[in-house]
């Protein structure tokens, strides 16, 4: 193991990089410190200064007096965590889930859902302008039609196994696994069905080596589906005996289970990159049916779906309300949530999509209409595309990482009267949008469509037209 040096200056560019990246030591009188919270910012903490430095500090609130403790020191700002709340501001509130402040998964829990609002509202708007691109006047808001709603909307949650077999979430300042006994967030039956899946894979646990598992179920959770990673491969006969005489009792335990997979997770190979998932057994049906905006899409095992069941069909009203014409564009389309309601207002709707787990349920719920399944990576098809014949309207939807650079190009050339973002990461998009207007699209409407209550991510729909 090469040793670190502690005397001698880096001696090339890279390592220079690196020791700047290296967080600086917190001196011992540093530790704790008396500040002003002053406004949310994106990743849940919240911004306060301290002889003129940025500090970032989670589960506080704006105007909140805090004695913190200096967590870590960083090029230009550093993290804190609380030590003492001296005065607390009115909006706060108790957290409705036990396990809050140790797990990773929520931020926003001591705050009233009015708050939460607020504060992603603040956040995506100045994001935007940060990024250089001026906001509407209005930010239209799409969130849960009452408080109850800010509760129990995630159709998907994925959990990690503890030594002892207990599922969790990972810490929120560390990657431990946290038991849960509840999960106030999710729908009920997906916490149900966790618990009942530790219990009943236990005694076979030597053989199938579970690590996590990922559970979704339909909006009214009457079907779910169940993946289970494993540590390693799966290749004694005994672990597929195992898996069925697990499943058979799983099932039993939950009786809205309609498929489970044992999937083996990607690793490294001995001279290439990590190998992706591979299934290596399966129960029951590979799919279910899941009803939104008025159709019964089919989702299959990994393919990517909406996660709010209460605003979902809101979500694709946002999208597609209104539209029509010849030719409309779904890329990173997934199952077709919005190039399904895109066929009712256009004469045809080509859906674009990469994912092998969403290539079979695209196809099928496409079935009968005017939209037709393409399978390729959105930058292959906007490449063969762009001199053929021009959409009406370009819906794309990609993931946390945005179009970039070279879709933004593509799109540009391509020309669409009408184009429409639906993102789930504000600085991506503030980057994207602003090539995007410097290409000759203009903002129409902006609306922040609140799908992750309780926790700090957010969604935004972005309605654009060639001026």
């Amino acid at each position: 193991m090469k040793k670190r040096q502690t005397q001698s200056a880096p001696r090339n560019r890279s390592e220079r990089k690196l020791e700047r990246s290296r967080p600086a030591p917190v001196e011992p009188g540093e530790q704790e410190k008396l500040v002003q919270i002053e406004k949310p910012i994106y990743g849940g903490a919240f911004l306060a200064h301290m002889e003129g430095k940025a500090v970032f500090v989670p589960l506080t609130l704006p105007g909140e007096e805090v004695r913190v403790r200096i967590s870590e020191h960083k090029r230009g700002y550093a993290t804190a965590e609380v030590e003492e709340i001296v005065a607390a501001a009115p909006g706060r509130v108790t957290p409705a889930c036990r396990h809050f402040g140790v797990c990773g998964g929520c931020h926003y829990q001591y705050a009233g859902y009015e708050a939460q609002l607020a504060f992603k509202q603040a956040i995506l708007r100045e994001t935007l302008e940060r990024g250089g691109v001026r906001a509407p006047r209005e930010i239209s808001v799409l969130c849960a039609a009452s408080e109850s709603h800010s509760w129990g909307y995630r159709n998907r949650i994925r959990l990690a196994l503890d030594a002892a077999g207990n599922p969790g979430y990972r810490g929120r300042r560390s990657h431990a696994v946290i038991p849960i006994a509840e999960c106030p967030i999710a729908a009920p039956l997906l916490v149900e069905a966790a618990l009942s899946f530790a219990e009943v894979v236990r005694p076979f646990s030597r053989l199938l080596r579970p690590t996590e598992i990922s559970l979704f179920c339909d909006g009214g959770e009457s079907s779910l589906l169940a993946s289970i990673f494993t540590a390693g491969p799966v290749k004694d006969r005994g672990a597929q005996e195992s898996f069925g005489e697990f499943v058979s009792a799983f099932a039993e335990r939950v009786s809205a289970a309609k498929g489970v997979e044992l999937v083996e997770e990607g690793r490294a190979g001995a001279r290439g990159p990590v190998q992706p998932p591979r299934t290596v057994a399966k129960w029951g049906e590979p799919f279910l049916a899941y009803r939104a905006a008025g159709f019964d899409y089919r989702v299959d095992h990994g393919a990517f779906f909406q996660v709010n069941r209460w605003l979902v069909d809101e979500l694709v009203d946002e999208v597609t309300a209104e539209k029509k014409g010849a030719l409309a564009w779904d890329v990173f389309a997934g199952v077709g949530l919005f190039a399904r309601k895109l066929t009712d207002g256009f004469a045809r709707v080509i859906a674009v999509e990469s994912a092998p787990s969403a290539e079979a349920a695209l196809k099928q719920n496409l079935r009968g209409t005017t939209g037709t399944a393409v399978s390729a990576a959105a930058f292959d098809f906007l490449h063969r595309s762009k001199k053929g014949e021009r959409p009406d309207l370009i819906v794309v939807d990609p993931p946390r990482t945005g179009v970039g650079a070279e879709i933004t190009r593509l799109l540009a050339e391509v020309g669409a009267t009408e184009l429409t973002y639906v993102s789930c990461d504000p600085a991506t998009l503030a980057r994207d949008l602003r090539a995007l207007l410097a290409t000759g699209y203009e903002i129409r409407s902006l609306t922040l469509a609140d799908l992750f209550p309780q926790t700090f991510h957010l969604e935004t729909v972005v309605h654009l037209r060639r001026s």
